[in-house]
């Protein structure tokens, strides 16, 4: 299993169901059971989810006496910000590329060749 932070928390996002819980704790603290609402299952199930989360560091779960608020620790989130960063200069490039040629089609060009 990988132990490095960035696969944890791409492991922990893998799954709609985790990403869905971020998305609730984005808005605020919330509880197990508030954010078991949404889905279909059970309480235990949720805590699995929130036991992935909060091993790869996306949640913290606070000891308010009997209330335990999960809230959204968003520092691993810049992580792969940052990874994906890298690849965002070749989307754009690749973006740019295509915006050419569509022009040069546009120009009467059939080939969307450079005149």
């Amino acid at each position: 299993m990988a132990t490095d932070k960035l696969s944890l928390t791409l492991s922990a996002l893998a799954d709609p169901t985790r990403r869905g819980i971020l998305a609730r704790l984005s808005l605020g603290e919330a509880t197990v059971k508030e954010l078991a609402e949404p889905y279909d299952m059970s309480l235990a199930a949720v805590s699995k989810h929130l036991k992935v989360l909060e091993g790869a560091g996306l949640i913290s779960r606070g000891k308010e006496a009997q209330w335990r608020p999960c809230r959204l620790e968003a520092a691993p989130l810049m992580d792969v910000s940052t990874w994906l960063e890298d690849y965002r200069k070749h989307w754009e490039e690749s973006m740019d590329r295509l915006d050419a040629y569509l022009t040069r089609l546009q120009s009467g060009d059939p080939d969307g060749n450079p005149n």
